[in-house]
């Protein structure tokens, strides 16, 4: 059986690191501390279709930080699909829901890449909503 660990954790933590930028006012140290979890290269596939690029994430992070009262992320079905040497591919899904009752329910994969001095950064990153 292969071992997905550090990558689960790395999504765990991240989310936990975007629900409290998204959910609390933080100072800009925050938001770089957040940024360096994704790859210079990263790219993104939206629920919608939209493609983001980091330049894109950065400014979409900047613009709401602190501004979705009550967000909350709940992630679930963790699995692992592909592990190498330079990283790995998994999948989980993610709920949001915020103070207004805003719920969306997405499955997404991230691609994954390990550094020279072991770290993991994100590298791309593909959303898609579920039905509800």
């Amino acid at each position: 059986m292969t071992d997905y660990t550090v990558y689960f954790d790395e999504v765990i933590q991240a989310h936990i690191a975007i629900e409290q930028w998204l959910a609390e006012e933080q100072d800009a140290s925050a938001l770089e501390q957040l940024l360096t979890r994704f790859s210079p290269q990263f790219s993104m596939v939206s629920p919608l279709g939209r493609v983001l690029d980091f330049e894109a994430l950065s400014e979409l992070f900047q613009m709401a930080g602190g501004k979705k009262l009550g967000f909350r992320i709940e992630l679930s079905e963790l699995r692992g699909v592909a592990l190498y040497e330079e990283g790995a591919v998994v999948s989980y899904r993610e709920q949001q829901t915020d103070a207004t009752g805003l719920h969306s329910d997405r499955r997404s994969t991230v691609v994954f890449e390990t550094q020279a001095d072991g770290r993991l950064i994100w590298r791309h990153l593909h959303e898609t909503f579920c039905k509800a």
